[in-house]
């Protein structure tokens, strides 16, 4: 299943500019956020918490973000 970043990487840009700085406060590589954004790679749930708390994401709109099916 591949699911749709398009309002997570909205939300990237608007709060860290590049999704290389967002990459560096979340602890992993630009390459290895590209893959996650690309499902290439799966986002931990770790990660996922990391991210949400970054961007101000409350925990009932995590879905919204990392759960949108792509269609």
């Amino acid at each position: 299943m591949a699911f749709d970043y398009t309002e997570l990487v909205r939300l990237i840009r608007f709060k860290f500019d590049t999704q290389e700085n967002f990459a560096k406060a979340l602890g992993i590589g630009r390459v290895s956020l590209n893959q996650r954004l690309n499902n290439k790679l799966d986002f931990s749930q770790e990660e996922i918490l990391k991210a949400s708390e970054l961007l101000g994401i409350q925990t009932k709109f995590i879905p919204k973000y990392f759960f949108k099916e792509k269609v």
